[in-house]
């Protein structure tokens, strides 16, 4: 077995750990595009994580508010977190 084959074996191996490898896959090809889309002009500068990560957020939140129409507590509970939690980043993302 090549170095490659054993890496693909290691990687196939992680990613069948998971309960949804195909849809990490999928999430993992789109997050690369917003990232080559963010990287794009920024001459190496930081903030790309922080980025995805308030994109990513935003983007559960918004889900979890219209599953529960926009209850907060039900949203909270859908997305396995506080209330609390859920009101402070309502307010910081400005949902």
């Amino acid at each position: 077995m090549g170095k490659r084959e054993r890496i693909g074996a290691i990687v196939n191996e992680e990613r069948s750990e998971s309960s949804f490898p195909l849809m990490e896959e999928v999430f993992e090809k789109r997050i690369e595009e917003v990232v080559t889309i963010l990287g794009c002009g920024r001459n190496g500068r930081d903030g790309v994580y922080d980025e995805v990560l308030s994109m990513v957020e935003k983007a559960l939140i918004t889900i979890a508010m219209r599953r529960s129409n926009n209850v907060k507590t039900s949203a909270a509970d859908f997305l396995g977190i506080n209330r609390n939690t859920l009101h402070d980043k309502i307010k910081k993302l400005k949902i």
